[in-house]
């Protein structure tokens, strides 16, 4: 019995070993059978996964018999998931061939350390399509959300300076309608005016808290995103931060200069016990006095954001950014458009920057609200279909003030409304992303419907004299107090709008990058678009339709496979332009219509990455040409002309490196010629359009972060961003004359301790105390020197 009883407790020892020293092995590839590095490997249900090696291989020990399930993903490409069962053997899975989607996962970090972390080269944003930077022709630049944690980052003003190539025009003012930021991109104004690649408006300031990265996307886009939310300089693409697999957050306080206090939280968790439901919300609460004498802001955000994964084909998606805000409109002093100017410059002008002649009584309340619906099916291995439905809303009410100077003289008139105006848009898409073979040849092809509207409601007053200003001789004019009292004494009298007014846009286009070779790849893209123009909904006069087609050619070529890339593009882009009133409205106006613009872009350059991504650089040289310019006539305040023809065209350097373990760097440098080339009025030829900014503009951000050592966990980042003089009016638009800004040199840095669950950290912004300035035919001051503190504690 003994005998018996050893050799079955061995027998039974021996099985349960065995069982427990299965394996699973395999390699993971994509569609082009190059092995993927990195890719994750995790066994349903278990504790057990793995990562693929340099040849796309991946092992998973310690396995007993029975049945399983192996779920495949990495960054930018479809989820698989892989049935298997082991008996009493190991097993060698065939190859498993993963393909590019629209999920973008996290990033997997693999030794425990961030390389090049201000780089961001993967997106499914910018082509419609999931293709990395050196498969993309068009040049983007993109802000990650780790470069503007090292810069305590508090508002999206700064988060973009770090863009190659993006200059603020104008300061948000809150207004109905426009009350957005204005950028100069490549010689033309921009709007941020997507959020994840649809339409989300605000009459605000972007919250930053939210922000995952910002997409500055170069050049005519309106083939692939419209012309209603683009410009011919290119798009600001804001991406949100979404929900992610696993329980966390961060708490933070930030605390300044002119009574800056931000409190932000974020907190991620899953919803039920498969990990199918994940939820996450961001909020933050953020109050700001002026620098100058008077000023204010504050607000309040949260964003929700729910991820449903049904099973392996089918997840839902839902984000929303609601936002409450109220604030001064910021100072702008509007120069003279029709008399000529007595000034040409701040030393002329004689103002104070200290000043805001205004008052914290006359505020600005701008509620948002912004909701995303998508749904995500997988067709088969090679289509997947995208359904995304967006609303926006987003009001403004309260006391609107500007300063303008009527004659030229520097004497500036104050005039003031009280606004009630509304902005809703619906933005329907139907996507279909398709990666597929013809014959040998490999196509990523997106196929596309939108329908986009746009409803406009104002029940604001006219405006109203209400005062004057003399900058040079520090004067105001009496007898108009600046309180509300006052203002709705001036405003009585004053006419009620009742507008309402709506456009439809209804589109179809196409894209599909075909690789000729494994190195070799072109682009094709066209877009079709029909406007349905309503106007104003209570009359037909000012109905109209309009028809364009926007085409968009590129090609690509890599001398070195996955680190250099040659490229050129050809792109198009239009502007729908609505009749409009043109003449003295004191005399009499008559509706006038006009073409559509257009503008056709030339474009190549180099992409690299080189040393395992720690080099990331772009240099590209790109020409744009704008026909049927529409521009004010500069004899005539109140008149337009159509007949203008405007070039703009430049080079931009923008580099991102991890030169050794520890120290990211980001630089950027933007040269621009932008001249009107045609026009009826002859002292506008030549001129540099005032909406182009600056020919040159710059900046660089370098971080350093101690990773072994008794300083590991301290970090310092410092650098700076400038731009050259720029003419904020001249005879491009106005014949009143011309008034320079000059040049400025912005520094900041920081010093930072990072630990694993918190971080706190000291900034310095604009060091030097340089006093600048922006402005589109406006004049703005930018804040001095600040200092911020921040502490964050993350779980």
């Amino acid at each position: 019995m003994k005998i018996i009883f050893s050799f079955v407790a061995l027998l039974f020892t021996s099985l349960v070993i065995n069982a427990q020293h299965l394996k699973v092995d395999g390699i993971i590839s994509d569609a082009e059978n190059n092995p993927i590095i990195g890719a994750n490997v995790i066994i349903k249900e278990s504790t057990h996964g793995a990562q693929t090696d340099v040849d796309g291989r991946f092992e998973i020990i310690n396995l007993e018999a029975g049945q399983y399930i192996a779920m495949v993903s990495y960054l930018g490409y479809k989820t698989k998931e892989v049935p298997f069962s082991l008996s009493n053997s190991d097993m060698t899975l065939p190859t498993i061939v993963l393909y590019e989607g629209q999920e973008i996962l996290s990033e997997v970090v693999i030794d425990g350390k961030r390389r090049n972390m201000f780089a961001r080269k993967q997106t499914a944003y910018v082509a419609k399509l999931p293709l990395k930077d050196l498969e993309n022709t068009q040049v983007y630049s993109t802000v990650t959300t780790d470069l503007l944690e090292s810069q305590i980052t508090t508002n999206f003003e700064d988060a973009l300076d770090n863009a190659t190539g993006i200059q603020q025009l104008w300061t948000s003012t809150g207004r109905g309608g426009d009350g957005a930021g204005y950028y100069s991109l490549r010689g033309f104004s921009v709007q941020p005016q997507l959020v994840n690649g649809v339409p989300g408006l605000t009459n605000g300031t972007i919250n930053a808290a939210n922000i995952e990265r910002i997409e500055v996307i170069k050049g005519p886009s309106a083939t692939l995103f419209g012309s209603t939310v683009t410009s011919y300089g290119g798009l600001i693409n804001v991406v949100t931060k979404k929900p992610y697999q696993g329980f966390g957050g961060q708490i933070s306080y930030t605390g300044g200069s002119y009574g800056l206090n931000v409190i932000t939280g974020d907190f991620n968790t899953a919803l039920d016990k498969n990990d199918a439901i994940y939820f996450r919300l961001n909020t933050s609460y953020h109050t700001e006095e002026s620098f100058q004498d008077a000023g204010f802001r504050k607000s309040f955000f949260v964003a929700p954001s729910l991820s449903y994964r049904v099973n392996n084909k089918l997840s839902f998606s839902f984000y929303g950014e609601i936002s409450q805000s109220e604030k001064t409109n910021p100072t702008m002093l509007f120069l003279s458009r029709a008399g000529e100017m007595q000034y040409k410059d701040l030393d002329d002008l004689g103002y104070d920057y200290k000043k805001s002649y205004t008052s914290n009584a006359l505020t600005l309340e701008n509620p948002t609200q912004n909701y995303r619906v998508e749904m995500d099916y997988k067709l088969s291995d090679s289509w997947n279909s995208q359904t995304l439905v967006s609303k926006s809303s987003t009001s403004t009410k309260g006391y609107y003030t500007y300063l303008y100077d009527l004659t030229g003289e520097g004497v500036f008139s104050r005039f003031m409304n009280k606004q009630d105006a509304i902005t809703q848009t619906t933005d329907i898409q139907q996507n279909f992303n398709g990666d597929f073979k013809i014959g040998k040849l490999r196509n990523r092809m997106v196929v596309g419907f939108d329908f986009y509207t746009v409803t406009g409601i104002d029940n604001g007053s006219g405006y109203v004299g209400y005062g004057a200003v003399n900058p040079k001789a520090n004067e105001e004019q009496d007898g108009f107090p600046l309180t509300t009292a006052g203002a709705d004494a001036a405003l009585a009298s004053a006419a009620i709008n009742n507008i309402k007014t709506r456009s439809n846009v209804y589109s179809a286009y196409i894209s599909d990058v075909l690789d000729i070779t494994s190195r070799l790849s072109a682009m094709a893209s066209v877009r079709f678009d029909l406007f349905d123009e309503k106007g104003d909904l209570t009359t037909d006069d000012d109905n109209y339709d309009q028809f364009a087609i926007s085409p968009k050619f590129g090609l690509l070529y890599q001398p070195l496979k996955d680190r250099l890339s040659v490229f050129a593009n050809w792109q198009n882009g239009f502007t729908n332009i609505a009749p409009q009133l043109v003449g003295d409205p004191s005399i009499g106006q008559e509706l006038k219509t006009f073409k559509p613009e257009e503008a056709n872009q030339i474009e190549f350059g180099v992409k690299t990455n080189f040393f395992n991504n720690r080099l990331n650089a772009t240099v590209n040289y790109y020409s744009i040409l704008v026909s049927n310019r529409l521009m004010t006539d500069p004899n005539d305040v109140f008149g337009k002309i159509q007949d203008g023809e405007v070039s703009s065209k430049g080079f931009e350097l923008e580099i991102n490196a991890n030169p050794v373990n520890g120290l990211n760097i980001r630089g950027g440098f933007s040269y621009n010629d932008s001249a009107v080339e045609k026009s009826s009025s002859e002292i506008a030829i030549g001129e540099r359009p005032v909406e182009a900014g600056s020919d040159i503009t710059y900046n660089l951000w370098a971080d350093y972060l101690f990773e072994e050592g008794s300083l590991h966990g301290f970090g310092i980042g410092a650098g700076f961003n400038g731009a050259s003089e720029r003419d904020i009016i001249n005879a491009s638009g106005y014949a009143s004359g011309v008034f320079t800004v000059p040049s400025y040199i912005v520094a900041n840095a920081s010093v930072y301790y990072a630990a694993d669950k918190y971080r706190v950290g000291l900034k310095l912004n604009n060091m030097f105390n340089e006093e600048y300035y922006n402005g589109w035919s406006t004049l703005t001051p930018q804040q001095p020197r600040a200092i911020l503190a921040n502490f964050a504690f993350k779980f």
